[in-house]
């Protein structure tokens, strides 16, 4: 899947949330966009969910199942959860039985008879996050997944995203909650200044304790220099994204 020259506004003469993103997501890859709030990390997701469309440039290579889990279930509809859940399940072409699984994972069986609006804000995030999983999806787009989640289903949502990026399928997340914290090959997409740097996989997870990460920002001319000095001097150091003219990055 590719982002190329993606941009993204309200209106005409609104300032860019997004500008000129380029960015490359194989099969697999397991990413958490990070960065300051009202950066675009929200809007990110939804234009690589395809709920938003983009002011300029495309995304490509989309997979045809996409799964999005907003942070903000929308409550207000006229339904129960089963009915809901239900309903979405035709709607992909499922039958009714693909519920259950995600009925007994997260633990929602207390729920199905309960109406939308009445749900507190963990128990709709439950059913938000059923709702993306009914199809297997190959793209799962997930913002603040953790949020408001009791024991089990926080117990149970990254051993779900393993299943998803083990299956090929991609996921993207949004997560103040640190639920995916210490994944191997976790990658990192930061937003910031309306462009995405995208950063390589997290090799330093493996950090004993009582050490810290500290984030260096250098000239890109100086980064293999500074990073193999670093190295000499017995820190672990890597290079975690190149920003380039035009807003690229690699």
């Amino acid at each position: 899947m590719r982002l190329a020259n993606l941009s993204f506004r309200y209106a005409r003469r609104a300032p860019w949330v997004l500008h000129g993103v380029d960015l490359d997501l194989p099969p697999g890859t397991v990413a958490e966009v990070t960065g300051r709030n009202g950066a675009g990390k929200s809007t990110l997701l939804r234009l690589l969910a395809g709920t938003t469309p983009p002011t300029r440039g495309r995304v490509t290579g989309r997979p045809p199942v996409v799964g999005y889990a907003p942070e903000i279930f929308p409550v207000e509809q006229p339904f129960t959860v089963i009915a809901y859940l239900s309903r979405m399940a035709a709607v992909r072409g499922l039958t009714p039985t693909s519920i259950d699984p995600w009925v007994d994972r997260l633990g929602m069986a207390a729920l199905l008879d309960v109406p939308l609006r009445d749900l507190s804000k963990g128990s709709a995030h439950k059913v938000g996050l059923a709702q993306a999983l009914l199809a297997p999806p190959g793209l799962l787009i997930l913002d603040e997944p953790f949020s408001g989640l009791d024991a089990q289903a926080r117990a149970e949502l990254p051993g779900i995203v393993e299943e998803v990026a083990a299956a090929g399928g991609i996921v993207v997340v949004s997560d103040h909650q640190n639920g995916l914290t210490g994944r191997p090959a976790l990658a990192r997409l930061h937003v910031g200044d309306g462009t995405v740097i995208r950063m390589d996989h997290d090799v330093l997870t493996s950090a004993a304790p009582g050490t810290a990460v500290i984030e260096i920002l250098v000239d890109a001319g100086d980064a293999e220099a500074v990073t193999r000095k670093l190295q000499a001097d017995g820190y672990q150091a890597v290079i975690r994204g190149v920003r380039t003219e035009g807003n690229e990055a690699r």
